[in-house]
């Protein structure tokens, strides 16, 4: 029988036999089943397999053989699972397995850590909305616990307002993303730097030196929430610089801390062939020296006038504001040639809000709540890794490559 006749086959009434295997994992096993199954001639039509903690679950779809034989076919696999100490079931149908609903989305959920409670009431929600549950996948087991769910039947913006609202009752992240090529297709991932990629307030570092880290913070701290213009508040902060030695460039970088994660997202980015660029209200004399350290494609800032050896209390050149922010992820996506539905966009403030709306996957990373309640998703852990998951990687892919490259 050739693939289109199959095909055609098992698309109508044709008989088919679920035959399902459970019990404890060894190598083989999957060969051994399909090795007794193949002395009736049947045709494979899908084959699923999950192992947990040493238990797998084997499940093979194939066509039923003639009658004569369909009996002696059941009777040979009990007996073939039963010399294994496993058990087996074999459940009579027809045809393929139903066509999957239209709407189909990833829903990826992280808890630390997750419970029943909240596993519970998320797949009531998806349920209330017409969704069903295909698959479900862990993505990762630490830092956090990072799991994955097919869904189908479901709109992604009608499961996204169902969902994102209960995500701070339930004590997890959830980002539910459209199905399809779109979502492996992202190229160009955009961040922005402080309380991001860093866990510092670069202007606030600056600050220390200066003597008035405390006034500063509390201006940077109206700003982020959306309570200040960010170009005025960032002129009336940097006047506060005005006569710092320069040499304090060069200390405020040795105080720079990376965010927990960040060299692994940037890293496995890369690998993927991902590019990756930061914008910031902050200061190139700090990005650009981050963009070396890090390997970044692209990197853009305010820049701090330093006239004599002195820092004037001035910004140079054209102000990176919110709107600059937006600006500056589209002319990256176009000098990456990545169009911007392919892009993701990672921040905290309000500052980051009109480029976290434009790029195709806006995540708002431990952001202030006008911030979470804006952007497509939002991810509340302090471990900046945590966005792979977003994009279907897994942690176990993440520590097999490092392993490779040593």
């Amino acid at each position: 029988m050739s693939p289109s006749q199959t095909a055609d086959l098992v698309s109508s009434d044709v008989p088919t036999l679920l035959v399902k295997i459970f019990g404890k994992d060894r190598p083989g096993l999957t060969a051994g089943l399909f090795d007794t199954l193949a002395a009736y001639g049947v045709d494979v039509v899908d084959i699923e397999q999950v192992v947990t903690r040493g238990r797998i679950v084997l499940c093979a779809l194939v066509t039923e053989p003639p009658p004569p034989l369909a009996g002696e076919l059941r009777a040979t696999v009990h007996s073939w699972a039963e010399s294994l100490k496993m058990q087996a079931e074999i459940i009579s149908g027809t045809g393929d397995n139903r066509p999957r609903g239209l709407g189909r989305s990833h829903v990826t959920v992280l808890g630390h850590p997750l419970t029943a409670e909240s596993t519970a009431a998320i797949a009531s929600l998806i349920a209330d909305r017409g969704g069903n549950i295909d698959r479900i996948f862990r993505l990762a087991k630490y830092p956090v616990t990072a799991v994955e769910f097919a869904v189908s039947g479901a709109e992604p913006e009608t499961l996204r307002t169902a969902l994102a609202p209960e995500a701070p009752r339930l004590g997890v992240d959830i980002a539910v993303v459209a199905s399809g090529l779109q979502r492996r297709a992202q190229r160009l991932v955009v961040m922005d730097v402080d309380s991001t990629l860093i866990q510092d307030e670069v202007i606030e570092l600056f600050a220390a030196h200066a003597g008035c880290e405390e006034k500063v913070a509390e201006v940077t701290a109206a700003a982020m929430r959306g309570e200040l213009d960010f170009e005025q508040s960032l002129h009336a902060r940097v006047a506060l610089l005005a006569g710092l030695d320069a040499s304090v460039v060069d200390k405020v970088r040795s105080e720079v801390r990376l965010t927990p994660g960040a060299r692994t997202l940037i890293r496995t980015l890369k690998r993927l062939g991902y590019q990756v660029g930061v914008v910031s209200g902050g200061f190139t004399q700090v990005t650009d020296a981050l963009q070396e350290r890090l390997g970044l494609d692209f990197a853009q800032a305010n820049t701090l006038e330093i006239v004599d050896g002195r820092l004037t209390g001035r910004v140079v050149g054209e102000i990176v504001d919110r709107a600059g922010k937006a600006r500056l992820l589209r002319r990256f996506a176009v000098e990456a040639g990545v169009p911007l539905s392919q892009t993701v966009a990672i921040g905290d403030g309000a500052n980051d809000l009109d480029m976290l709306n434009a790029a195709g996957l806006g995540v708002a990373f431990n952001a202030k709540p006008v911030v979470r309640e804006a952007a497509h998703t939002a991810v509340n852990v302090p471990f900046l890794d945590t966005v792979l998951y977003l994009l279907g990687i897994t942690r176990e892919e993440v520590e097999a490559a490092d392993t490779h490259d040593g």
